[in-house]
């Protein structure tokens, strides 16, 4: 692993911002027109291009695929100039490419980067996921308890009803009895179409988004990102690897991962100081949505490093090209 006095994270997050950004700005064209693959594609060059002017020596964890699926972006791409500290990069350029191609709510452009080898190169498989905001004492939930049992635990630890706790939950037939147990305790879900990177980072501000906790399986690479934001804003993460066959076993022994029944903390996923940028493409609860008017284009970055705990809300007003 490199040496970590090299991850100048205070010099890095502003530069990780303008890539967030690049990556918003280039799909902000194709909301609401229809086209997934274009939306998606327009973001990954822009991000690219970006990471590929910052001095690092990075690596790609968390991408686009696998080389054979994803021609750029993809698991193990070297980005930046060669020149600069070594750093993981984990990244969803366009979080959310339904939501975008359709103008739905919490689009996000997504990016974090920490020093070499300390970011869990998850496979991409399912991922059970449990988060929490900051404020409960360590395991007020955990992975063991039932969704009514998790439900009744933070109720009496905030101190109020069931009734007055909301869950996020991603909207799927896999998850129907989830839905229902959740119910059965007199909580509130809110159903989300797609990304639950976005879904997640909810629970760290819940006087903001009404979210108390995020429960359910997605996919496992957006499990590394949403505890990468968490690591920043604070709150507790939990993942556990879903494996559905021998193929999705093995693609989870080459990326080291040999203990299938682990449960990751959120430490686990990030072992280090982590720096991490999301910028909204869609209108959503956590940041504002790319805004077209004559001649401008305006966008809303939100940009954390969890060596400082420090969470900055940026502005970034640009004249059309």
């Amino acid at each position: 692993m490199a040496d970590q006095a090299q991850f100048q994270d205070r010099m890095l997050s502003l530069g990780l911002a303008r890539v967030s950004e690049a990556a918003a700005l280039a799909s902000a064209y194709l909301i609401g027109r229809g086209d997934e693959k274009a939306a998606d594609q327009a973001a990954v060059n822009a991000m690219r291009d970006q990471l590929n002017t910052l001095d690092i020596k990075g690596v790609v964890v968390i991408g686009e695929g696998e080389r054979d699926e994803a021609p750029m972006l993809f698991i193990g791409e070297e980005v930046g100039t060669g020149n600069g500290p070594e750093v993981d990069i984990a990244l969803d350029p366009l979080e959310g490419t339904t939501l975008t191609a359709k103008d739905m709510p919490n689009a996000l452009t997504v990016i974090a980067m920490a020093p070499r080898g300390t970011l869990l190169h998850a496979p991409d498989v399912y991922m059970e996921k449990l988060a929490v905001g900051p404020g409960y004492r360590p395991g007020v939930v955990t992975m063991d308890m039932t969704p009514s049992e998790r439900i009744s635990a933070l109720a009496a630890s905030k101190g109020v009803s069931t009734e007055d706790i909301t869950a996020c939950v991603l909207e799927r037939p896999r998850h129907e009895a989830l839905i229902e147990e959740i119910r059965s305790t007199g909580a509130s879900i809110r159903l989300i179409t797609d990304g639950d990177v976005a879904g997640v980072m909810h629970c760290a501000e819940p006087e903001v988004t009404g979210i108390d906790i995020y429960m359910g399986s997605g996919g496992a690479p957006e499990g590394v990102l949403a505890a990468a934001a968490l690591k920043c804003m604070g709150g507790q993460f939990f993942g556990k690897l879903l494996f559905r066959n021998e193929d999705e076993k093995s693609r989870a022994r080459k990326a080291g991962i040999t203990n299938f029944d682990r449960v990751y903390t959120r430490d686990d996923l990030v072992r280090s100081d982590v720096i991490f940028a999301a910028t909204g493409v869609t209108n959503g609860s956590l940041l504002t949505g790319i805004k077209r008017e004559p001649g401008w284009v305006t966008t809303e970055t939100i940009l954390m490093r969890s060596k400082t705990g420090s969470v900055r809300r940026m502005t970034y007003r640009s004249p059309l090209r």
